[in-house]
């Protein structure tokens, strides 16, 4: 309405406001933009002094305008924002200063799209046309055309006899080759007339189909009657009327040809289905687990006996619930373990197909076995197809882990082949599922597709035939949203259809002027139980150069598409979800010179991505943080997946004619999948890659899975006039906002755990650095849940905003997991957001109601991943049952918002995403030797995608690589009676103390207590009892709670330039005998006690395997 206007900047957000005016520079320098937080509203920004003022303008009930100025200042109602605007040129008026320069718009950037999607296509060179085609063609001289643009085009006579010889018609009958060449050289151009004329039927074309199906025709005659038929035998007896329409429709000989073979492809869809429902409600199918058979699977293995390695063979029955161990493939099945004795799998972080598997025995004893298969893709196999068997036969009444299968296949306007279940069953490149988890279907389908030629009906058909095919399920659809040719599909198991609930679905366009849907997104989103998920796929816009273009769209599909909780109206969909999958054709590029073609194409043949990997735009525009802020892709293993030739994968067509010149459009991954989840929530990848054989369009399809930890409606255990009373109370939060403006800040807490979001009172501001503003706000928030049980407390998240008082807009949103203050009083630091940019953060401290509770176990602690097997070397009734054999990335989603965690008892939690006070000289070693810290494992194949919340493990790393012991785990039961290891408990060496530094100053040493259930920590050491001095402060009180042993990886070869050199016999009290073999012990459940070696120093290769990583994630910078 205003925007000739040139103060007025639309919806720009908040932060570009505040950068158009600093650019201006002078005092009364303003804009006005949208309301970000009130839907009609304005707001007025004012620069003075370097800092910007914001005034909100509101319509009242009669949609008049006014100006939220000073107290005390008559307030001015305004029908019209120019005059209101030219009213406020005036002093005096309750502004911080009165209005003087306007701040122009910033020019938009030219439309990006492809011309000819929305044009005619370029005019090619004039032709001779004969004189007969011309008088047939262009004689009419009420066409209303100039002579001379006819003649600079080719007729349309010509056009398709041209593209007629171009095609080899030799298999049609020589009467259909004469009818359709009579057709193009003079028949199509009386059509042509006959539109002109106001007439748009073709009744030529429509003689000529004719012609050519009068066979079809009397085969649809004679064959719908018959199918017709059948239905009625199908039909229920309820409309006798409805035969009869059905009667006089096949005996309508009239209707067209295509007409009719909708009708018949209706109703042959329609007797399939009548069909199948029929049957399955005879057999009692329910869609279930019952009737999708997975049948058994055999693998071949190694295992190590006595230092021999035998070949054996697993089998594994995942509806029987067994695993049966052979010694031959033939060979009798007497030996096997029921799925409840099978306590958990433990994946080896080194050897990518070695796996451990943790038994009961007959007399409550645990035993260790170790398993090698062929490759990591067979492990993997097995993992899934035991983690099935588990879900399976747990009893639970509602799932706590459900996996995922998210796939984005552009179509390039081409149908699809007969066959897409190579993409549902992620076979291809990359990261791909073994054959032997091939038939197990995953219990929510997220299909997104672009340039979709496809009816929804049609394609939503197509999934469901071939998922029906893999798995034998009928699949129930959940949702879907189409936007032009973007869709999202939404397929869940029927066993699941009522868990689903408060479904959304949305769409943005983002293509010329944003009123295009050529390019945009849409958007599902859902509550399953207890979770909150959303889904978004998107087509940005194309060609290599357009980077800052998608960038905008990116920025723009965050604001404005509408999903989730409508409660949480101050958060994008980036905070809305615990789970965030962002899926589509985003179009970065390589970001290569064109006459590198040949070279990349090189590259790729030879598998070398990662020189590629390097220049990939999406990947440099998030390293610097411009989109996709704590999102986690997994690792590309697969090649780019766009431009192919169509129906071949072996070549890449790079070059397209266009009339402006030749276009490049180098081979890259255009087609991705990234997530975003709340912090300390289980999500693991297990697939990532792309077909080969799906070969349609231009670009290949991409899959991805997920396992995902979900919660359920919470039910206490308790008794409830027992159960914990209190409140969580948030306190020393401390703000560090990026921005110039001048104006009052508060907080507001939102959570699913809460009746109501709370605020908190408004804050202090102090200076701080130029572009930015410390926020302090003091006092104690208290938040009183709906329910206080512990148990249900530790799976909530706090969602947290930071407010201005002046126009109630977001100035930054974060998140905090009320699982890393289980134990006791915890501080955080959270990463602020909004609307995609990074706006500041956020430090304070946590504590939850005190309680006695404990978690229950989840599903997803089955498996974990360990280290090859070494000796433990905690001692009996220790904090040793914090084992250590998991990665950090287990324990605490990286992902989100570099969110980390200090407790004051943060020994007894384990790695749970804590603010470690490492600091940089002495990182690379303390990362290994620190028993917490937000640390990412290496990247690897299939391990490193990982993220736990519960920090559970079945067997401690060992730095010796010798078999480990067992440690006391409600998993596997007590082992505290097979161990000595009083040595175990010497004091430590003052030389592994490493320097205090300013950053942890005010930080209190960690005090370890009790737990009450064994939870992983991030590294491999057990940590200390409780009954360890803890009266030191900073590092080196941490270090005092961990086993002195840890630094004697020094001595394998680890002493660097940011180390101190350690000497080899200075620590006191540790024994140094060597035993470069000991007995395995990994087949017999007598575990060792008293004969394990304290060090093996020539393992620095696994030192640098495990310390090199955890430099990438450390903690969040401040």
């Amino acid at each position: 309405m205003f925007s000739h206007q040139p103060w007025y900047h639309g919806n720009i957000t908040r932060s570009t406001a505040e950068d158009l005016l600093s650019k201006a520079g002078k005092d009364g320098s303003f804009l006005l933009r949208d309301s970000e937080s009130i839907q009609g509203a304005y707001a007025l920004c004012v620069l003075y002094q370097n800092c910007v003022y914001t005034y909100r303008i509101l319509p009242n009930e009669d949609k008049k305008l006014s100006v939220q100025a000073s107290e005390g200042v008559p307030i001015r109602f305004f029908t019209l924002l120019p005059d209101l605007v030219e009213a406020y040129y005036k002093e005096n008026m309750g502004l911080v200063t009165h209005l003087q320069y306007p701040v122009q718009k910033e020019k938009e950037e030219e439309p990006e799209e492809e011309p000819e999607q929305f044009s005619l296509p370029p005019q090619l060179p004039p032709r001779n046309i004969s004189g007969n085609e011309s008088k047939d063609c262009h004689s009419d001289s009420s066409r209303g055309t100039d002579r001379g643009t006819e003649l600079a085009r080719p007729s349309i006579s010509d056009t398709y006899l041209q593209r007629l010889q171009q095609i080899d018609i030799s298999n049609i009958s020589e009467d259909h080759q004469k009818s359709i060449q009579e057709y193009f050289r003079t028949s199509v151009c009386l059509d042509a007339e006959q539109v002109q004329n106001g007439n748009p039927t073709l009744p030529h074309l429509k003689k000529l189909t004719q012609s050519i199906c009068k066979n079809l025709n009397s085969e649809i005659a004679r064959t719908l009657p018959s199918l017709e038929a059948l239905q009625k035998v199908l039909d229920p007896p309820l409309s006798p009327g409805a035969g009869r329409l059905r009667s006089q429709l096949s005996g309508d000989a009239n209707q067209s040809v295509a007409f009719r073979l909708e009708q018949l492809t209706k109703l042959i869809y329609s007797l399939e289905d009548k069909t199948k429902n029929a049957v399955f409600e005879f057999v009692g199918y329910d869609g279930g687990h019952r009737k999708s058979l997975i049948p058994p699977v055999m693998f071949e293995v190694k295992c190590d006996s006595l230092g021999i390695s035998n070949k054996m063979y697993l089998k594994v029955d995942v509806e029987g619930g067994k695993v049966y161990f052979k010694k031959s493939k033939d060979g009798p099945e007497d030996k096997y373990f029921v799925h409840n004795k099978i306590l958990q799998l433990v994946k080896s972080q080194k050897m990518h197909n070695r796996l451990a598997l943790v038994v009961e025995t007959e007399k409550e004893k645990t035993q260790r076995k170790d398993y090698v298969f062929d490759d990591t893709k067979k492990r993997e196999g097995f993992c899934q197809l035991l983690q099935q068997m588990k879900n399976k036969h747990s009893g639970k009444p509602e799932p706590d882990m459900i996996t995922i299968f998210v796939g984005t296949w552009n179509m390039g306007n081409a149908n699809p082949p007969q066959n897409i279940t190579s993409w549902l069953q992620s076979k291809g490149q990359g990261k791909t599922h073994d054959d032997t988890a091939n038939q197990i279907p995953h219990d929510i389908y997220v299909i997104g597709t672009q340039e979709d030629p496809l009816g929804e009906k049609d394609w939503i058909e197509t999934v469901r035939g071939a998922l029906r095919d893999i798995t034998n399920i009928s699949f129930k659809q959940i949702a879907t949203q189409t936007l032009w040719s973007i869709r999202i599909v939404v397929l869940a198991k029927p066993e699941h259809e009522n868990r689903f609930s408060h479904v959304f679905s949305d769409s943005v366009k983002t293509g010329i002027a944003n009123a295009l849907g050529n390019k945009g997104a849409v958007g599902v989103s859902f509550m399953f139980n207890r979770t909150s998920f959303g889904f978004v796929n998107s087509h940005l816009t194309s060609g290599s150069e357009k980077k800052l273009r998608r960038n905008q769209n990116y920025i723009s599909i965050l604001r404005f598409l509408n999903l989730g909780d409508k409660k949480l109206n101050p958060f994008d969909i980036t905070h809305r979800f615990t789970h965030l999958f962002w899926l589509g054709d985003l179009n970065y590029r390589v970001d290569l010179p064109s006459q590198e073609a040949e070279n990349i194409v090189m590259k790729i043949k030879q598998q070398q991505y990662q020189e590629l990997l390097a220049k990939d735009q999406l990947s440099i525009e998030r390293e610097e943080r411009k989109v996709f802020l704590e999102y986690v892709e997994e690792e590309i293993t697969f090649a780019p997946t766009y431009r192919f030739e169509r129906d071949t994968r072996e070549r890449y067509a790079y070059t397209k004619a266009k009339a402006t010149g030749t276009k490049y459009n180098l081979p890259s991954w255009c087609d991705r999948v990234l997530r975003k989840s709340y912090p300390m929530v289980h999500v693991v990848c297990n697939s990532y890659g792309c077909t080969n054989d799906i070969m349609t369009s231009d670009h290949s399809p991409v899959f991805a899975t997920f396992d995902v930890g979900v919660t359920s409606q919470f039910v206490s255990k308790n008794d409830l006039s027992t159960d914990a009373q209190g409140a969580i109370k948030i306190m020393n939060c401390v703000a560090i906002l990026l921005t110039k403006s001048k104006t009052k800040f508060f907080i507001e807490y939102h959570s699913s755990c809460l009746e109501k979001f709370v605020k908190s009172p408004e804050g202090e501001n102090q200076e701080n650095t130029e572009g930015s503003i410390k926020v302090r706000f003091g006092g104690q928030v208290e938040l009183t849940p709906i329910i206080a049980d512990p148990e249900y407390l530790l799976d909530q998240h706090i969602l947290i905003c930071v407010k201005s008082t002046d126009c109630d807009e977001s100035y930054g949103e974060g998140c905090v997991a009320l699982r890393s203050a289980e134990s006791s009083y915890t501080e955080f630091s959270i990463k602020l957001t909004h609307h995609g940019e990074h706006t500041g953060h956020l430090t304070g401290g946590i504590q939850l109601p005190k309680s006695e509770g404990k978690q229950a176990e989840k599903l997803y602690d089955f498996i974990k991943v360990g280290d090859d097997p070494g000796a433990g070397k905690g001692k009996s009734g220790e904090s040793t049952k914090i084992s250590s054999s998991v990665l950090a990335s287990d324990i605490s989603n990286p992902s989100y918002m570099g969110v980390g965690y200090k407790s004051n008892n943060q020994a007894d939690r384990g790695a749970s995403n804590i603010m470690s006070p490492r600091t940089g000289p002495s990182s690379g070693h303390s990362s290994k030797d620190m028993t917490h810290g937000n640390l990412s494992p290496k990247k690897s194949s299939y391990d490193h995608a990982t993220s736990s919340p519960t920090t559970k493990t079945s067997t401690p790393i060992s730095e010796d690589g010798q078999p480990p012991e067992m440690f006391d785990n409600p998993l596997y039961g007590s082992m505290s009676g097979s161990r000595g290891g009083k040595d175990h408990l010497s004091p430590p060496d003052p030389h592994f103390s490493f320097p205090k530094t300013d950053l942890d100053t005010d930080r209190q040493a960690p005090v370890p207590t009790p737990r009450n259930r064994s939870f992983t920590c991030s590294e491999t050491k057990p940590q200390l009892s409780s009954a360890t001095n803890t009266t030191s402060s900073g590092l080196q009180s941490q270090i005092i709670t961990k086993k002195p042993v840890v630094p004697s990886r020094s001595e394998g070869g680890m002493t660097g330039p940011n180390r101190p050199p350690i000497p080899v016999k200075s620590r006191s009290g540790q024994p140094q005998e060597l035993q470069p073999k000991p007995r395995d012990y990994r087949d017999s459940s007598e575990l060792p006690s008293k004969i394990r070696p304290q060090t093996r120093p020539g393992q620095p290769k696994d030192v640098h395997h495990e310390s090199s990583q955890p430099l990438k994630m450390g903690r969040p910078l401040k």
